[in-house]
């Protein structure tokens, strides 16, 4: 469902002149002076839709078996310039065994890149993605079922859009411990599982919610790539990173079956962490419900949804953004960003949203940059400090990001500093 808001280029430039004036006396280049010692405390934890996705499986540990790829290269530089203690990647292509994981740790983060000194996390964790994985079904209704991977049509009729199994996985980076034991996976939940779940309806019958048919129903998940919790133990507590990567909400017709799942995958997180609202969930192990009250999170990924501007369902965002139990007060920015936007024009000069807080640069003619990434901490969790990793172009440091074609992703790395209760 495309609802491109409009507004006045003057009403957006002068909300771009506004926040780049707010920000001449912000330091753009202080995460990149992190320390060790920043980290006893606070915790950094970052999101990243880092692009290391391939258009092939083998493709990705190709890559990384020397450490010679130019992009990984940069995307090791980024991290080893922001230093996240907790960090997701998305779009990291699954291997089994964590192989591409460790080979990126082994020939990138772990050899410091232009002065920046090496990072090493400890920890690491990886799981199947749903993305690639043929279901045997016609889910995009052409009348064809494709089952080859790679072959014209195989991503749409996919379980999750991908040319392979794994294709546009995830992985996640600690430096603290992950409690392995205590992972929850929610790759197979079903999509029609979920209450009131906006399934597509095909307009050209009259039966509601009938894109898909019962049978592909029985098998279809309601996570593109799947949502993980991932306990990270910092002192005494336990932080739940609850990460995912939900859906693009383009691509599709006015059935909006994109549009639709990108909602509900936002809204699986909303539902988890509320006491009482998400009872329906099941992981992969067949263990229901959702969070304890009480229990400290920290919600990352690329959710594919700006809060006013873009292709996602109206209130997308704000499922997280108004949630009673996130702490959103703070929002990641950057002088990068507004300077992109107020260079690239087009699209972007039609936002409502402001610019700063955009978090990934998209083509501009449509849909113009967004903000798609997030890194939000539960209430109990006092966010500290956080930004977008977007230099301005007089920096050195933006030869990082670029411009298209892009150095390392279209999208940017969003961190924040939290105080978890147990380091205080």
């Amino acid at each position: 469902m495309a609802w491109h808001t409009q507004v006045s280029g003057r009403r957006r430039l002068a909300a771009v002149l506004a926040f780049g004036l707010s920000m001449l006396a912000v330091a753009q280049p202080a995460a990149a002076t992190r320390g060790d010692a920043d980290a006893r405390a606070t915790v950094r934890f970052a999101t990243f839709n880092a692009s290391l996705n391939r258009g092939a499986a083998g493709q990705l540990v190709a890559d990384l078996s020397t450490p010679a790829n130019a992009q990984a290269q940069t995307i090791a530089e980024i991290v080893q310039r922001t230093r996240p203690d907790v960090l997701l990647i998305n779009e990291f292509d699954f291997v089994e065994g964590g192989v591409a994981a460790r080979l990126f740790q082994q020939n990138y983060l772990s050899i410091g890149h232009n002065g920046a000194d090496p990072i090493e996390y400890g920890y690491r964790f990886v799981a199947p993605s749903n993305t690639g994985i043929a279901s045997g079904f016609d889910l995009n209704n052409d009348g064809r079922i494709v089952t080859v991977p790679g072959a014209p049509g195989y991503g749409d009729d996919a379980l999750g859009f991908g040319a392979f199994p794994g294709q546009f996985g995830m992985a996640v980076y600690s430096r603290y411990p992950i409690d392995y034991e205590r992972i929850r996976t929610f790759q197979h939940f079903l999509w029609r599982d979920m209450p009131g779940a906006l399934l597509p309806d095909d307009t050209a019958t009259a039966a509601p919610a009938d894109w898909y048919s019962s049978a592909e129903l029985d098998v279809f998940p309601l996570s593109s790539k799947s949502h993980w919790d991932v306990p990270i133990r910092i002192g005494n507590h336990a932080v739940h990173f609850l990460v995912s990567h939900p859906t693009p909400p383009v691509f599709d017709g006015p059935e909006d079956r994109n549009g639709r799942r990108n909602f509900d995958e936002i809204r699986l997180w909303a539902d988890y962490v509320r006491p009482g609202h998400g009872n329906y969930i099941y992981d992969d192990q067949g263990r229901r419900g959702g969070l304890t009250p009480g229990a400290e999170f920290v919600i990352a990924g690329d959710q594919n949804s700006d809060p006013v501007d873009g292709d996602s369902l109206p209130g997308s965002a704000q499922l997280l953004l108004d949630n009673p139990r996130i702490n959103a007060a703070f929002t990641p920015a950057s002088q990068g960003a507004v300077e992109a936007a107020t260079l690239q024009g087009g699209a972007n000069l039609t936002h409502l949203g402001n610019p700063a807080f955009d978090t990934a640069d998209f083509a501009d003619s449509t849909p113009g940059n967004l903000r798609a990434d997030y890194v939000l901490p539960s209430r109990q969790l006092r966010v500290t400090d956080g930004a977008v990793f977007w230099p301005l172009l007089a920096d050195p440091l933006s030869r990082l990001t670029g411009v298209f074609p892009f150095p390392s992703s279209d999208h940017r790395l969003v961190w924040i500093d939290v105080s978890p209760p147990s380091l205080n």
